[in-house]
This record gives C-alpha cells, structure tokens and sequence, in this order.
C-alpha cells in the first residue's frame, strides 16, 4: 500500500500545472491530493535544498479542501484551482511572513496580499509557502541549493522559486526580476520562465527596488503553463502606476495558435558576447547552424556597451532610495552597502541623464522587429558556477531587463555533466502573446528536425 501511494504521488508531481487543472477540473484528482503530493516532496528534498523559507503544511492542506469542498458544491472554479504555487519572499502574502530574505525585516507580516498573490488566490491557486529570495532580492545569495548540483547555486535572486520548480516540488512559482533574477535562475535549474513586458503585471505589494527596472516574473516546467499563470496575473493595477489600462490578451490561445509564418530569429551578440565561456559559444554556434536560413546574425555596436552602465546607475540610484528605511536601522552585506553607497553619490543629472537614454536603446532594438519575430542570445554566461557564494553573472540579461521587453527562459541543451543550459529569447514590447507562440514554434521546430543541438531538455 505505502509503495502504491509513493508511486501515486510520484506521478502527480511530475504533472504541468496545466495538465494538473484539467485532472482536477475533471474530478481525476482533487486540489487536497495534489497539494499532499507537493508537501511529501518538499519535506523529501527541501532539506538538502532550501527552496522554502515560511511553510506551513497544515494552512497549505487547509487551502486545498476549501477548494475541493467548493468545486463538490458546484461553484465556478478558476483556471487555476487547486494548483500548488511557490511565492518568492519579497511579495507580500497576508497567511505568511514576508521577510525579504535578510534579517533586517525578521518578523515582517504584510496585513494584506499583493496583488499579484490576490488575483492567483482568486483563479484558485494554492500558495503553499514562500520560496528563499537573496538579501533584498539583490545579490547576497541565501541558502538554496541546484537542484541538479547541490554544490552549485540555482541563480538568484528568485532562487527558492526556480529550485522549487526544477525539483518539481511544486509546478509553479512567482519571482521578480530587476536585472536577471528570473531568467538567470531559471537557465541554471533547467525551467521555464518568463519576465513579462514592464507594466503587464503589477507589482503592488511587492517589494520596490527600482520603479523603472522591476519585473515580476513566473517559472514552470512548460510553455502552456506560463501562458497559464500569465492569464491570471496579467493586467492594469491602480496600485502600481507602470501598469497599463488595456485588456489583457489570452495568453493560452495565442501560446497555441500557428504563426502565419514560420518565424525568423536575430541570433544577437551584445557588446558582452565575449563573457560567454567555450562551451556556451560552442552551443549557440550549433543551434544557429541548425535554425540555418530562419535565423540572421548581428552584432550590436561596441558603443552599447554603455547600456550596462545606465543600468546600474538606475538600479543603484532607486535601490538607494527605496532600502533607506531597512538599512537605517541595521547592517545589510558588504555586497549590498556598497551597491547603495554608490547610488547615494550619483548625482540627480546622472540619473536622469541615464533615464532619458533608455528609450533610445529601445527604439533601436524596436527596429530588429520590424525584420525579425524575436531576438535569440544565452541566457548566461554557462552552466550554473561552482559554489553558493555567488548567484551568478546576470550580465546577458541586463539590456532586456533595462528597455522592459518580453523575455524567455527555454532550457534548450545540456551543458556541462548534463547540466542545463538555456537560451533566452526575446520579443517585441507588449507582444508576450506572440512571444509564448514564437517560443511553442522554435521548438517543435526543433523536435522535428531532431537536431536540437546537445541534448534538447525542452517541453513546449
């Protein structure tokens, strides 16, 4: 018997999210069964890997038989009901603390959701715990561990999330992004993840580090099931003022949909290409000699390497100001003081200076397209580094992040031991829909040809 419920809950944990909704929607399983399933895996696993830092098994079992009861008395349920969702912890949930990842907001409990968790609680979502954040989603790593290395990190600063999802201890999770805390980690734990358009998904509630470079991002083990949580999450909030008043495309239809034409890709070499190690150049080398007439490449000028810097002095500057009230009354890390010790000395003409630059840089990748459906480049500089002393070099994520476009995690290969290795792929401001179906595209493309290069880790 305890070997049959072992083998029942391995095989739902290696369920989608969207897969999951429909069996519960249909009454195969049910939200409690499910979310059972999840908890035995993190209490398994999380151990070792640190994915969780609030959890609270009983409230999570609580949640799911208030779905299950309501779906038995035949009330509407939402597209996400009874589906297990990890929340970073710089997002404010009113059932769990929301401590930052740093110890300077030891005991913070927010008295209501963000936004972001109301509308998933709303679509039926289960939000079984908070997932480990570096110190103020910044650089200072926490304690996760990669799951397909437990002597490597799993990125960060959304590193509970993306582990948490690799290690398939829940299908879905919230991070943010404010330089390459989404993408990073979700290329080293071998996920799926987007970072939306900036102002798509609100971020009230959630911690601010920098109003012009923040993202709220979602990860997950398929494409339908970013085009899923995107559903929900997508929309105007009057509590973050980015956000835009325009109706939220169906994210799910167009993640199916066919392009009319088969798509055309810019294979990119920014100004930091040369950061990439051997093996990362060598696999790209090959994945564009595989996409052979669909994709084109370009080299961006060496004079956008100022790109990097106008980030940071925006990221610097707005940090600054916005952590002025944890740090005031307590030591963050060395690595952190002086992040904001240099966004103290910028001055006000060099930060606006810097702002009023962005949108040129925007307007000119606007112009790839015109030609191209999307942008293609690493998603980092290799396969997750040796050692939890660093999350990472978020440097390939840096441009996408400062001029709020779409972006995409696709584990595409195998690195290093196996080790996942991702592309990112890009899209045009506001177009997340058409990017979620460029993405389904390339790599069915690929499956067909059966010439991903390396070994294809990818499940559209």
């Amino acid at each position: 018997m305890r070997a049959e419920r072992a083998l029942a809950e391995h095989a739902l944990i290696h369920l989608t999210a969207s897969e999951a909704a429909a069996e519960i929607a249909r009454g195969a399983i049910s939200a409690e069964d499910y979310t059972r399933a999840c908890l035995e895996r993190i209490e398994a696993l999380d151990g070792e890997i640190k994915a969780f830092t609030h959890l609270d098994r009983d409230h999570a079992l609580a949640q799911a038989r208030a779905l299950d009861e309501r779906r038995a008395q035949g009330a509407p349920i939402g597209p996400l009901h009874g589906i297990p969702l990890a929340v970073k912890d710089i997002i404010d949930t009113a059932d769990y603390p929301t401590e930052l990842g740093s110890p300077l907001a030891a005991g913070r409990r927010p008295w209501k959701d963000a936004t972001v968790v109301a509308k998933l609680r709303a679509a039926g979502a289960v939000i079984i715990g908070k997932s480990v954040t570096t110190e103020f989603a910044y650089y200072h790593p926490g304690p996760t561990r990669n799951p397909h290395d437990h002597t490597r990190t799993p990125g960060g600063s959304s590193s509970g999330s993306a582990a948490a999802v690799a290690a398939h201890m829940v299908p879905l999770a919230l991070g943010s992004q404010t330089n390459g805390s989404v993408i990073r980690p979700a290329a080293f734990c071998g996920v799926f993840a987007i970072k939306p358009s900036f102002g798509l998904v609100s971020r009230g509630g959630v911690l601010p580090l920098s109003r012009h470079l923040d993202h709220l991002g979602a990860f997950a083990r398929s494409l339908p099931d970013l085009a899923l949580v995107l559903d929900v999450i997508a929309g105007y909030d009057p509590a973050d003022a980015d956000t835009r008043p325009f109706a939220a495309p169906d994210f799910r239809r167009l993640q199916r949909e066919q392009p009319p034409l088969p798509p055309r890709f810019a294979f990119v070499r920014t100004p930091v290409w040369d950061k990439a190690d051997s093996e990362t150049k060598a696999a790209f080398e090959e994945f564009v000699a595989t996409l052979g007439a669909a994709v084109e490449p370009i080299d961006l000028p060496q004079s956008w390497a100022e790109a990097w810097e106008i980030h940071r002095t925006i990221m610097a500057t707005e940090m600054a100001h916005n952590l002025a009230p944890f740090v005031s009354h307590g030591e963050p890390s060395e690595m952190l003081r002086k992040l904001l010790s240099h966004g103290r000395s910028v001055a006000a003409v060099d930060y606006l200076g810097a702002l009023a630059k962005v949108p040129r840089y925007a307007a000119s990748l606007a112009e790839i397209f015109d030609t191209y459906d999307a942008i293609i480049t690493p998603a980092a500089v290799g396969v997750a580094p040796k050692g939890l002393g660093s999350t990472g070099d978020p440097v390939f994520c840096t441009l996408w992040t400062l001029t709020g476009l779409p972006v995409l995690s696709l584990p595409l290969f195998a690195g290093e031991g196996g080790l996942p290795l991702a592309a990112q792929l890009i899209g045009p401001f506001g177009r997340d829909g058409r990017l979620l179906r460029t993405a389904t595209a390339l790599i069915e493309a690929l499956a067909a040809t059966q010439k991903s290069p390396r070994r294809s880790r990818a499940r559209g």
